[in-house]
């Protein structure tokens, strides 16, 4: 609820402080008092787009500051906790207006953007009139007025579910495809580069190990021949027989020699044996050195074949065996492709199986909520002299969205058997202004927490017709705040808080006043709206029998 509205060098007001009450709020006065200019301060500082010249001439700059009450659970709480700004049960913003035309807002003495001003309004405030764009002449808001009359939020809800699992559903498909699609263009070279991997089969370390024997047997027939000789050097004809030769020498000779000689008969034993065991290393390296040539060609052939296929793809040889699998790896996705697609579409087909069911249940629901709209809307116009009129809340198909696939929208015809069309289109401003009351009666129901404004919604009309608009007004106030900008004498009687709003002229400038109204000076207001500027008896007399 609106509780003060602080204007400060704002277009013709240098300083005017108002404080409302709950119930319904009536602002009377002359054509071109600044009515007008109240509503424009209170859409400056809620970060409506308006006017810009919006600062009093003179002025370095102008500023309006607005309080609401905030009861638990209203919908702003959630916007200044969206926005990092501190909440409470009291609202305060603050929105400054240089003479350059530079903007500053506060929420709570914490600056913010005049976007988070704009949120915030559409939590507290609604204001209806003929040239309003941003309530219930707005078209693309009539699905959400709908479905709030209905109390849809369950169905909605389904609907908001559904469409997020069919989104997931189609993500994950296309997704799918498209790395089935990315892994089909490289189909051939998989099937090639894994038969190549596969006819190979590379080993880790078996590189290294074929260029080891492929050296050795490149320098093994050099090798070989110094090999040979010396196991000839070693060997029977070389240094083992010329030891075995004086051993048996040595061995003759000792029974004259005797002790003299188990020294060198023990060393030349030892010696033997080393020469003997040298002599089998000898041979084992020969043996070793043995090779066919062919071999050498078959060791070459491999150990390029495995260098070659390392080089191709930009591995370590070493590392062929991992790629290949990874390779057979992307190969079996692909294998595996169709399969999985299929049952992504089958899952994709039971999302909008499951999203349609659900569209089609609130669609049914929507239609019935529109009917019982239909007749609420029709039952209150007739009582504001528009009994011939229609209403009707038209639903057409539209595309598939989180709420749903309907586009509604309100239309009316001013007289049966005219062509139907949208309200600010078709109907006349005083017929506009009931459409409009008509309808936010029959939409309120239950509704809290926002502070309602009708500018001038009963123009164009008077006498019983007024006094119906009034106490419509009257019942949207109860439990609530209503303001209402007036020029009709029966709305004004019924309001329960009354201003005037009055220009005047003081020391060659004009300046706009509010001033509240006292039980005596709403008699003289009122009167003044039935008779003109002189107020006569009789004026009061009828003033004070509306007010009752």
């Amino acid at each position: 609820m609106l509780r003060t509205l602080d204007i400060r060098d704002m277009l013709i007001i240098d300083r005017l402080e108002l404080r409302f009450e709950p119930g319904l709020n009536v602002l009377t006065g002359e054509t071109g008092a600044g009515k007008s200019i109240l509503l424009d301060s209170l859409g400056f500082v809620l970060g409506w787009r308006g006017r810009a010249d919006l600062v009093r001439s003179g002025a370095e700059q102008g500023e309006v500051t607005a309080v609401f009450d905030l009861p638990p659970g209203h919908a702003a709480q959630d916007v200044l906790a969206d926005a990092g700004l501190p909440g409470g049960d009291e609202l305060i913003l603050r929105r400054v207006n240089t003479a350059e035309g530079r903007k500053t807002a506060w929420v709570n003495d914490r600056r913010c953007s005049g976007e988070v001003l704009r949120q915030l309004s559409e939590t507290l405030v609604e204001l209806h009139g003929q040239h309003d764009d941003r309530g219930l002449l707005n078209a693309r808001g009539h699905r959400a007025l709908l479905d709030a009359f209905g109390r849809l939020d369950e169905p909605r809800a389904e609907v908001r579910q559904a469409w997020k699992a069919r989104a997931a559903a189609r993500k994950a498909l296309a997704e799918a495809e498209a790395a089935l699609a990315a892994v089909r263009e490289e189909e051939d070279f998989l099937r090639h580069a894994v038969g190549e991997l596969d006819a190979l089969d590379p080993q880790p370390g078996e590189e290294a190990a074929l260029d080891s024997r492929r050296r050795l047997m490149q320098g093994a027939e050099k090798m070989r021949g110094d090999v040979d000789r010396a196991r000839q050097a070693v060997g029977p004809d070389g240094a083992e027989g010329a030891a075995a030769d004086a051993l048996r020498w040595l061995e003759g000779a000792a029974g004259e020699v005797g002790e003299r000689l188990e020294a060198p008969l023990a060393a030349l034993a030892r010696a033997l044996v080393e020469l003997d065991e040298a002599g089998r290393g000898i041979e084992d390296c020969l043996e070793a050195l043995s090779f066919d040539p062919l071999e050498l060609e078959a060791a070459e052939e491999r150990l390029f074949a495995i260098r070659g296929l390392a080089r191709k793809h930009g591995v370590a040889p070493d590392e062929l065996g991992e790629f290949a699998e990874e390779l057979r790896t992307r190969l079996a996705a692909l294998d595996a492709g169709d399969a999985q697609i299929e049952a992504l579409q089958g899952a994709a087909r039971e999302a909008q199986g499951r999203y349609d069911a659900a569209a089609d249940a609130l669609r049914r629901a929507r239609q019935e909520a529109a009917a019982r709209l239909d007749a609420a809307v029709m039952a209150e116009l007739a009582p504001l002299r528009m009994e011939r009129a229609v209403f009707e809340t038209r639903m057409t198909p539209a595309d598939p969205g989180p709420d749903g696939a309907d586009e509604v929208a309100f239309t009316v015809a001013t007289n049966p058997g005219a062509p139907s069309g949208p309200l600010a289109r078709i109907a006349s401003g005083g017929e506009l202004s009931r459409f409009l009351l008509a309808l936010k009666v029959c939409l309120t129901g239950g509704q809290s927490g926002l502070t309602l404004i009708f500018d001038e919604i009963d123009r164009g009309v008077g006498g019983a017709t007024a006094d119906a608009v009034g106490r419509r007004l009257a019942q949207l106030a109860e439990g609530g705040q209503v303001l209402v900008v007036t020029h009709s004498p029966q709305v004004a009687a019924l309001g329960a808080h009354h201003w005037r709003v009055e220009k005047r002229v003081t020391e060659g400038r004009t300046l706009s006043t509010v001033t509240p109204l006292d039980p005596s000076a709403r008699v003289d207001e009122i009167a003044r709206m039935l008779s003109g500027d002189r107020v006569t008896d009789e004026a009061r007399a009828a003033a004070e029998a509306l007010m009752g």
